[in-house]
């Protein structure tokens, strides 16, 4: 390597280069070892950004941004420090047991650890029957890896009980897309934004969620489009926007409809196009009309005038744009609220046009494929329902057993805390997730953890769940192992091996496959390489709605990546889905009317303000990753409280005091941020942190009923100073639903276990 002094000389840097802190080196002759760069994908968020992972004597020491299609030379901040993971000092990296209840954990051998897994499970399912065992995992491994942990928990363990933390993030989302398109996707990709004449996002925060999806609204706007933000923050995308609709959390159904309502009054729906492709316009279109933008602004907030321009800079647009995430889906009527997003883009038929349409921003990295692999509750593999007769024989035939043995739908995750604290639920294998951050009223979830016989947590560092476990077995972190995942817009990318697992640790499908040896079932469950499940994997999703079958990983690497489905291998993908029919067997969408529905809690005089939480830039999920890398923890090492300064003036509390935040679940403490761009009404606090700074402490335990999604968006709380007294604080609030539905809003008794062949979430 040759550095030129010259250089710095000439342009006054005063840089002495003997004065460094270290011997003086020759610079003309100076050399280093070179770099290999691993090319793969960021470990986080939905995007999936292309990198290349900088390796140097085996050992990773950075990365570098990848020219992939759809981050084009991008990285956030969490990507670009994500390599430091590989050789964190809290890595775990080798199993852990207690050798009784409240014993510490203590370093045991892999042998030790597996025997006594495989003794304990085969001695509760003698007693207690193979329903007594659950597994829970995670959307942020690869594709193969999810597709084993279903396989393993129905082909192996025999169980119903299966189901992943994809549960509490886009469980709503992809049973709307599923109800009104027939198939649950984001119908076009990433690049198809810049075509938009307008943008409405609704309940995302992408320029800290997605930051590197923001190069495509920034090219949108560019090229002219209107931008619309409809949330209760003032978010930095709010803060660019042409109109911002600050909507009281958990209130957009109202909004939405009356922005449809006015479309229709103003003539601006497309009337062949609902005619040809459509079903259910006319009572769609009877039910907005009770929603005028008065109206709305009674139940939202969001003032009419502002309603009447949105919907008349939507409505004129062509094409036009949705975008949705968590902020509304995060909800006991998550489902609903995204039909109604769909219903605005139907009526302007817009689905299937470059630039238009509605679609979901997955937020987990693979929280795309991690929902169509089979390790959800009621699918398997290729987007198949685990009661449809025909799809159980086919994934039968796959693994090689009979199909009376595939065991039907089991719990959703939330009513798998209920199960196991009623004791039906005896041993659960947690892999990858964290529960006693990400699930709301988690001191409910840890007395469920600790009612366990066996809690066994696989992971690579040691989260707040595997705090509490009996057995902790080391994982492997995303660049020491190879697969697929599948992005946000259905892309499926490939990532790649730079590194092996420190100390003792193995690949997470590696110990599925020793546990499965060690239970007799390697004739059904024997892998030497995730090459060979994601074979078998194409074969499991051939003829499925997510199709696999014609996608190999030469093709995704010469590809950039396939976008399902892909049904044989000289098929290009689909990118964009739903040009000339809908994924329904007659090729229309349907359309649904969406009653305005409130949150479960809604303020009262002891509980006044609306709490809603989420993501920052500088985390991500529980935080379990992002909490140990320096810069990231250093940019948020701790969470708060946002307050607009009117609120906090009224309860005399000034910018950055530490308060007390309560809700009807209990009460803790942090600092107060007053932030102008919130409502006056809301509270905002980020959900990543464990422990006493866990604010999945206070959310409400109620849920969707057809798919079970918690409501993390919208609960009654109150803000204190320290010195007022703590005191029990009830009733104060409107609670919406009734004794008999249960505050969990299940469709049958918290605790019960489903009957076999239970049809109540057939097609979802």
């Amino acid at each position: 390597m040759s550095v030129n002094k010259d250089f710095f000389k000439e342009r006054d840097f005063n840089y002495d280069f003997q004065s460094v802190g270290r011997p003086p080196v020759e610079w003309e002759s100076a050399s280093r070892i070179p770099e290999q760069l691993v090319p793969t994908h960021c470990c986080f968020c939905g995007v999936q950004c292309g990198m290349n992972i900088k390796v140097q004597e085996g050992r990773v020491i950075g990365v570098e941004a990848r020219d992939f299609p759809h981050n084009r030379g991008s990285l956030c901040p969490k990507g670009v420090v994500a390599y430091q993971q590989v050789e964190h000092p809290d890595r775990l990296r080798y199993p852990m047991m207690r050798r009784g209840k409240g014993q510490p954990l203590q370093r045991v051998s892999w042998d030790e650890a597996l025997s006594y897994i495989v003794q304990r499970w085969q001695e509760l399912q003698d007693r207690y029957g193979r329903n007594s065992i659950a597994l829970y995992s995670g959307s942020s491994m690869t594709n193969e890896k999810c597709y084993a942990m279903g396989k393993f928990a129905r082909a192996v363990l025999g169980t119903r009980h299966v189901d992943y933390n994809g549960r509490l993030c886009m469980s709503s989302a992809a049973v709307s897309y599923a109800q009104a398109l027939g198939i649950d996707r984001c119908p076009f990709p990433m690049t198809d934004i810049p075509l938009t004449k307008c943008l409405l996002v609704v309940g995302s925060n992408m320029g800290e969620c997605f930051p590197v999806m923001m190069q495509w609204v920034w090219r949108a706007r560019d090229n002219g489009a209107a931008l619309i933000v409809l949330d209760p923050r003032e978010t930095p995308l709010a803060r660019t926007a042409d109109l911002w609709l600050p909507v009281r959390p958990g209130t957009d159904i109202a909004v939405l409809n009356a922005i449809l309502r006015q479309i229709i009054h103003d003539g601006l729906v497309d009337e062949e196009y609902v005619r040809n492709r459509t079903h259910g316009w006319e009572e769609v279109k009877a039910l907005v009309e009770e929603y005028t933008p008065e109206r709305a602004q009674e139940l939202s907030g969001v003032p009419a005038s502002r309603i009447l321009a949105a919907a008349r800079l939507y409505g004129r647009a062509d094409p036009s744009m949705i975008l949705h995430a968590r902020g509304i889906e995060h909800s006991t009527h998550g489902v609903n609220t995204c039909l109604a997003c769909i219903n605005l883009a139907l009526a302007r038929g817009q689905l299937g046009k470059p630039g238009g349409g509605s679609g979901m921003i997955t937020g987990q990295g693979n929280g795309q494929g991690g929902r169509e692999m089979g390790q959800k509750a009621n699918q398997l593999p290729g987007y198949r329902h685990i009661d449809v007769p025909e799809h159980r024989q086919y994934t039968a035939s796959v693994w090689g057993i009979p199909v009376d043995e595939l065991p039907w739908e089991g719990a959703a995750a939330p009513e798998m805390i209920h199960l196991m604290a009623k004791g039906e639920i005896k041993s659960c294998m947690v892999a990858c997730s964290n529960l006693m951050v990400s699930l709301p009223d988690n001191r409910v979830v840890q007395q469920a953890l600790n009612n366990l016989e066996l809690l066994i947590v696989v992971d690579f560092f040691l989260s707040e769940t595997a705090e509490l476990a009996d057995v902790v077995l080391p994982c492997s972190v995303w660049v020491e192992d190879e697969g697929t995942t599948t992005n946000l817009e259905g892309r499926v990318i490939k990532t790649n091996k730079a590194a092996d697992p420190p100390g003792e640790a193995k690949h997470d499908w590696v110990i599925l496959v020793e546990l499965a040896r060690r239970l007799g079932k390697e004739q059904i469950f024997s892998y030497a390489s995730p090459l060979d499940i994601w074979n078998e994997l194409r074969l499991a999703t051939k003829g499925g709605i997510a199709d696999y079958s014609g996608i190999t990983w030469e093709k995704i690497d010469r590809q950039g990546g396939v976008f399902w489905p892909c049904p044989t291998e000289d098929h290009p993908g689909t990118p964009r889905l739903h040009t000339e029919r809908f994924g329904h067997p007659d090729g229309k969408a349907r359309m649904f009317p969406i009653p305005f529905q409130p949150p479960v809690e809604e303020p009262g005089e002891n509980f006044p303000f609306r709490l809603t939480t989420g993501r920052v830039v500088y985390h991500y999920l529980s935080g379990t990753q992002t909490r140990r890398i320096g810069f990231l923890n250093s940019q948020a090492p701790e969470p708060w409280v946002e307050i607009h300064p009117q609120a906090a003036s009224k309860l005399g509390i000034t910018h950055n005091e530490v308060v007390r935040l309560r809700t009807p679940r209990g009460s803790m403490q942090l600092k107060a941020l007053l932030a102008p761009s919130i409502r006056p009404d809301t509270l905002f606090v980020p959900y990543h942190y464990g422990h006493e700074q866990a604010i999945n402490q206070l959310t409400v335990q109620a849920v969707e009923p057809t798919v079970k999604i918690p409501e993390f968006k919208a609960c009654v709380a109150r803000i204190e100073k320290l010195d007022t007294p703590e005191k029990p604080l009830e009733g104060g609030y409107k609670v919406n639903y009734t004794a008999k539905d249960s505050p969990k809003m299940f469709p049958y008794t918290v605790g019960e276990t489903k009957p076999e062949g239970d049809q109540h979430a057939k097609a979802y």
